[in-house]
């Protein structure tokens, strides 16, 4: 049966892939891989020989239509993306929003995604929730950190290595220092890493600490 297949893959430990999706990227006809190159690295490992073809950010606009045509035509894709659950932070909504309009079957495997261990770590709560991925990196970021200001719900950022230190020092200015929060990076990796305080502590343990990888934040809701 056509469809396309969501295929979550490890955002860092390769045991962490499954066997349902090393079943359908097995499967598949054709894999769209966000970077075709770190794909086949996967892939290699995996020992699978798949046609991969690029799906991302910059692209997707112009070849979701195409790729949809494809698949009624009788393939079945499989998505992925560079690490974690395809359409969380990366591509993966616009294509899927395509197949279900043109009537196409879509399938979403569970699996590997970056903020659910770091919620989970955090010693916030965990019952609910506000996932907010990457804010702007400029336009619309401050606007968006005050509508959150009396949000209870416990809040989960992701934010690049480099601008870590600075992203702490707007959630503490906008949700005072002494809102707790946790930092995680490099989870699954060899160097996994949580660290939990104040903004106020964070900030200091930040200060002078050069980090790698992609890091999760979960910052604790406001007080009712």
């Amino acid at each position: 049966m056509t469809k396309l297949i969501l295929v979550p893959t490890p955002i860092g430990n390769l045991n962490d892939i499954t066997y349902r999706a090393v079943s359908a990227l097995s499967d598949a006809d054709v894999i769209l891989a966000e970077d075709t190159r770190k794909t086949g690295i996967l892939l290699q490992h995996l020992k699978i020989s798949k046609k991969l073809i690029p799906h991302h950010k910059f692209n997707e606009h112009s070849t979701s239509e195409r790729i949809v045509a494809q698949i009624k035509q009788g393939d079945i894709m499989a998505l992925v993306s560079d690490a974690g659950t395809p359409g969380i932070s990366d591509p993966g909504f616009l294509l899927v929003r395509a197949c279900i309009e043109a009537g196409v079957d879509v399938e979403c495997l569970p699996g590997p995604t970056a903020f659910i261990p770091a919620l989970v770590v955090s010693g916030l709560p965990s019952d609910k929730f506000c996932f907010e991925g990457f804010l702007p990196v400029k336009k619309g970021r401050t606007k968006r950190l005050k509508e959150l200001v009396n949000e209870e719900r416990t809040m989960v950022f992701y934010e690049s290595p480099f601008r870590i230190q600075k992203f702490l020092q707007q959630l503490s200015d906008m949700f005072g220092s002494d809102r707790k929060a946790s930092v995680s990076r490099e989870l699954t990796k060899i160097y996994e890493e949580t660290l939990r305080g104040t903004l106020a502590e964070l900030i200091q343990i930040f200060e002078n600490k050069k980090v790698k990888g992609e890091i999760v934040v979960v910052v604790e809701g406001a007080k009712k």
